[in-house]
């Protein structure tokens, strides 16, 4: 059976657990998803997921829970929303700890305060889909010569979504919403790698 861990360090994680257990029953596949807080339970998951919230604070828990380490060495994916997305690059405008596994720069709240969020439709996947932006990061830079690399989503000529390898990395919250379209994607990719 695929398990699929949702940290559970901080921001909006029920919300992940919740939409993504309704993508795994409209699927109708063989799989669990189980809320994680330390490296032995990340270990025994296929894929995680890294929601929204402070990236400094969940960064250090990472580091200091050794979870990176376990990620890096089973090379597992992981699929970041805004925090999630700052802390799956290799780079952003802050002296703090990353997991560094996609080859991206990313700015942090760069749509502004708690007070600028808002939601307007996006197009990923070639359809509509809503967009949740809450103190959102941007996609500044990301390395065009790896081959890996794939844009899925932009808005306003600023990228919000992109996937290197199994990786996937979105600066708003589509866990914000009823549509399990990008976590059942998510989904796949893990499955991509277990069978």
């Amino acid at each position: 059976m695929v398990k699929i861990g949702i940290l559970n360090l901080q921001g909006a994680v029920s919300e992940h657990y919740d939409i993504t257990k309704k993508a795994i029953e409209n699927m109708g596949i063989d799989a669990d998803v189980e809320s994680v807080r330390y490296a032995d339970e990340v270990a025994e998951c296929d894929g995680i997921i890294i929601s929204g919230g402070e990236s400094t604070v969940i960064g250090k828990i990472i580091e200091r829970r050794g979870i990176d380490e376990v990620i890096k060495e089973n090379n597992m994916p992981v699929f970041g929303t805004c925090a999630g997305m700052i802390l799956l690059g290799k780079k952003t405008d802050f002296d703090q700890p990353l997991l560094g596994i996609m080859d991206i720069t990313v700015g942090r709240n760069s749509y502004g305060r708690q007070k600028d969020s808002f939601e307007s439709p996006i197009s990923i996947f070639g359809e509509e889909f809503p967009g949740v932006f809450i103190r959102a990061p941007i996609l500044e830079e990301y390395d065009k010569t790896k081959d890996d690399i794939t844009v899925l989503s932009e808005f306003d000529s600023e990228i919000i979504a992109i996937q290197q390898g199994h990786n996937i990395a979105m600066s708003f919250h589509p866990e914000l919403t009823d549509d399990t379209r990008i976590h059942e994607y998510f989904i796949k990719e893990v499955l991509k790698c277990v069978e």
